[in-house]
């Protein structure tokens, strides 16, 4: 097995540093702008009179749909031209958007709205992966992944924090009147307060981080390689890429909802106000969830050194066995200090697997497909986990319990499904993958 031995300046890493945290910035705009749907259950669903099952239409599938469908052309040109180019031109596209979720007239009207956040967003993963991938050695490339996906907690935490100040503030204002734009309720002002600043984000990119010069791609290489050889690609490593692909997508489902649903938990469970369960679910993403994804790429690089080449889907399967008793226990929980620490401690391990689930598809993957096997497994990881994991939890409210109070009994019922399965299927795919990542360093 080849190392990877590229040159590394102190300043050139200190640089590829800096762009990580460039994208950290998007990357935690990206899910402040997502995941903002989150704190804001109770006055959607009083203004427009639906279930949680269909909020959760409009929280997850209606921006895991397009996400997913406009993640595999939008990476065929992060694998063939300018990458900091696309995500700064997607940046831009999911601010306005989210901006345009806040003069939404109706269900539909919000529900088009979060179509367009995702697919600004589909830009972002397909490049970001890709650019840090070429910018870092093997030896690190776990930390800087994992750095990135702090983006990930920060934005989520951010989102319910500054939610909760913002709900706490309009949460009483009926109707408010916005020049050019009429008449808005008071919790329609959370979006354009979350959205428009992320165009500043774009710019900062466009600025001041360059395209880094791809690695392990000769001068005869395709610029562009079809989608159809990708798929082929894939289809004759299925039992590699497909269960790694597959098994975290559902485990996902779990991640999803534990974030989307985290703050109604506290709320219905133990009577905690809106802006209460958002500083305090807030805190519990940047801290459990910040903390688990850097202890994530400390471990899986530590691992790696030690020549475990599988190290990175190891730890994943390590945070899916630890996350189940605590999921579970949600349902049982009555006391708010402990339901607090076991979500907690459940956000902690979910957040294991944000930096290595694509810092091994980019190990097993040659350079110009990086992008469209990273937006494939966004398609599956998004419509699945995003799209269906705040569903599953909504609907097993509404139709299994039939209570709004039961949300954490739902969630460990989820729980005790979702991990054994997804993580029975990348136990199953681990010899596959194996192989597959040998086989690439190899090719080194």
């Amino acid at each position: 097995m080849k190392s990877d031995t590229r040159p590394r300046s102190a300043n050139s890493l200190g640089y590829a540093w800096y762009v990580v945290g460039v994208l950290l910035l998007a990357q935690a705009f990206s899910f402040l702008d997502r995941m903002i749907m989150g704190l804001l259950v109770g006055p959607i669903r009083a203004t427009f009179d639906i279930s949680d099952t269909q909020f959760s239409l409009l929280a997850g599938f209606a921006f895991s749909l397009f996400y997913a469908l406009m993640g595999l052309p939008l990476a065929r040109i992060a694998d063939a031209s300018n990458r900091r180019n696309l995500i700064a031109a997607g940046i831009a596209v999911w601010s306005v958007m989210t901006a345009l979720c806040g003069v939404a007239k109706g269900y539909w009207g919000l529900f088009l709205a979060r179509v367009g956040v995702g697919v600004g967003e589909a830009t972002l993963a397909p490049g970001a992966y890709s650019m840090i991938a070429d910018y870092f050695p093997k030896t690190v490339l776990a930390r800087a992944l994992s750095v990135y996906m702090v983006g990930v907690t920060l934005g989520s935490g951010f989102a319910y924090m500054l939610g909760g100040a913002v709900v706490a503030y309009v949460e009483n204002m009926d109707q408010i009147v916005i020049p050019l734009l009429g008449e808005v309720h008071g919790w329609q002002l959370t979006f354009f307060i979350v959205g428009l600043p992320g165009v500043l984000v774009a710019f900062l990119l466009l600025g001041t981080v360059r395209e880094p010069e791809r690695t392990g791609v000769s001068a005869d290489d395709r610029n562009s390689i079809p989608i159809s050889e990708v798929i082929a690609y894939l289809w004759e490593r299925k039992q590699a890429y497909g269960g790694h692909i597959i098994g975290i997508s559902i485990f996902i489902m779990l991640v999803y909802a534990l974030n989307l649903w985290g703050p109604s938990y506290l709320i219905r469970t133990f009577d905690y106000s809106r802006p209460d369960a958002g500083w305090v679910f807030g805190i519990v993403m940047i801290v459990a969830g910040t903390s688990g994804l850097l202890l994530a790429g400390t471990v899986g690089d530590a691992w790696m050194k030690r020549g475990t080449i599988d190290a990175y889907v190891r730890t994943i399967l390590l945070s899916i066995v630890c996350i189940l008793p605590c999921s579970v226990a949600l349902g049982f929980i009555e006391n708010d200090i402990l339901g607090i620490l076991f979500i907690g401690l459940a956000i902690f391990f979910s957040a294991f697997q944000g930096g290595l689930s694509g810092g091994t598809l980019a190990l097993m993957t040659p350079n110009r497909m990086r992008g469209q096997v990273t937006a494939v497994y966004q398609l599956f990881a998004n419509f699945i986990g995003l799209g269906l994991g705040p569903t599953v939890v909504a609907a097993t409210t509404d139709y299994v319990f039939g209570y709004d109070e039961a949300i954490g009994k739902s969630i460990a019922l989820s729980a005790a499904i979702l991990c054994p399965i997804g993580g029975l299927i990348l136990w199953r795919s681990l010899g596959a993958i194996r192989q597959q990542l040998e086989a690439q360093a190899d090719r080194g």
